[in-house]
């Protein structure tokens, strides 16, 4: 059990039984009032982002939020099949709980299946996955003006801003947590 002095960002607890993970934790104490602490916490089965304040000696349990390898498949109507790297089982989530994610996703992808009691509820990238460009302006010598980049279609269908000198079909690095071109890869 976590009291609400406890509550920081990146902690999965339960809230009426659901799994949410805190984003955000500001503690506050009143003179005569009792420790108060205002979260905002998403949802880990339905995404939904709310703002949540716990009063003094309200009690959380953590919630019983583990990772397993797993690979990325393929994509079909009914979402996005993964298969457990150990066991071999094959499984679906559907695209709200991918959401941003699916640009990133290319089969043969090795990725952390979150699971809450045994049951897969999303999905964590590795920070950085390698992506081949398929359309790109070519970049003219001189065009400095928009800082030296310019927007790239990925395979994944995913734009992002690269530099002048990256052609069609070549592979860059891509940050999957801020959304970036990090490098080219050879």
């Amino acid at each position: 059990m976590l009291s609400i002095g406890e509550l920081r960002p990146g902690q999965y607890v339960l809230v009426d039984t659901e799994p949410f993970v805190i984003l955000d934790a500001v503690h506050s104490k009143q003179a005569r009032a009792g420790a108060v602490c205002r979260t905002k916490i998403r949802n880990l089965k339905t995404g939904v982002v709310v703002n949540k304040t716990f009063q003094g000696n309200d009690k959380l349990k953590r919630a019983d939020v583990r990772y397993q390898k797993c690979q990325y498949l393929y994509s079909d109507p009914d979402g996005f099949n993964f298969m457990n790297l150990d066991s071999f089982e094959q499984f679906n989530l559907n695209s709200d709980l991918i959401g941003e994610q699916k640009n990133f996703l290319k089969e043969d992808l090795e990725v952390d299946a979150m699971l809450f009691e045994n049951n897969p509820i999303g999905i964590k990238l590795p920070p950085k996955v390698v992506l081949e460009v398929v359309q790109t302006d070519p970049g003219v010598k001189g065009d400095t003006v928009s800082g030296g980049s310019k927007p790239a279609t990925l395979e994944t269908g995913f734009v992002v801003s690269v530099p002048l000198f990256i052609k069609e079909g070549e592979k860059i690095r891509i940050n999957t947590e801020n959304k970036t071109y990090v490098e080219r890869v050879s």
